[in-house]
């Protein structure tokens, strides 16, 4: 969404928010905040391709607002952050780590993430256990052997083909690519997290596999609790379909 694209939607709903970004390290983190100032985070990264409107229908929800500071972010490679070049999974947690130090409160702070912006929360939490209270992962792909990269990627990476690729496609074949490699790095550290762990996943998931409910159950041993929603024959796009779920459910956080 454009900045004018944002005001129209956010005017519509009479919703205050702040359209901005930071600089950090060389990258730029662009990022919507609406709520309370002074309450605790729903912090929300989205999946690949995507941006911040990912998440637009919450950051104006009435019940939410009431109760929390949300904050949505452009990853870096999408939206305005730095659009068109992607980072892989560390470079992309460490950054969106520093900006939550940035951005910090001083109340707790809730990690919601889709698709691939779930790997990214858990390899913030992973690095920071001690900065997070709660993770929310929205089908999220932890599991590197669930993971079965297209050899098509690594064909339109190469030069001058990827020059080529539209709009965001590109940074996300990138990520897409490397994703794999990526997981099997962190899966040595899954054991360093400590939040509570709510995961959220359709059933019937063509686009990341349902097996990884069961692999983070397995691998959180150290997660201060557990909780698995499973969403009986729902696909990748539950963060929109089953909203008023996913709301409710984050209404009834205690942080």
């Amino acid at each position: 969404m454009t900045s004018k694209e944002t005001k129209s939607f956010f005017t519509a709903s009479k919703t205050d928010y702040i359209d901005s970004s930071l600089e950090i390290d060389g990258f730029t983190i662009h990022y919507i905040e609406t709520g309370n100032r002074n309450a605790s985070t729903l912090f929300f990264v989205h999946g690949s391709p995507g941006s911040w409107d990912a998440y637009k229908d919450y950051l104006k929800d009435s019940l939410l607002l009431s109760k929390y500071r949300m904050i949505a972010i452009d990853r870096i490679g999408f939206g305005y952050s730095n659009f068109g070049e992607a980072e892989n999974l560390k470079t992309q947690s460490y950054i969106i780590e520093k900006f939550t130090k940035q951005t910090a409160n001083g109340k707790p702070i809730c990690l919601i993430g889709h698709s691939l912006g779930g790997p990214t929360i858990v390899e913030m939490a992973a690095e920071k256990p001690n900065d997070y209270q709660t993770l929310v992962i929205l089908a999220g792909a932890v599991d590197p052997k669930a993971e079965k990269p297209e050899k098509w990627r690594a064909i339109i990476k190469a030069k001058p083909i990827r020059y080529i690729i539209p709009g965001a496609l590109r940074p996300a074949n990138d990520e897409l690519w490397w994703l794999k490699s990526d997981l099997v790095d962190l899966k040595p550290k899954l054991q360093n997290i400590t939040s509570k762990v709510i995961i959220i996943h359709g059933t019937k998931d063509p686009l990341v596999p349902y097996s990884n409910v069961a692999f983070m159950k397995r691998e959180f041993v150290n997660a201060k609790s557990l909780e698995i929603i499973s969403i009986k024959d729902a696909n990748h796009f539950i963060p929109w379909e089953h909203f008023n779920e996913i709301r409710d459910m984050l209404y009834k956080l205690e942080l």
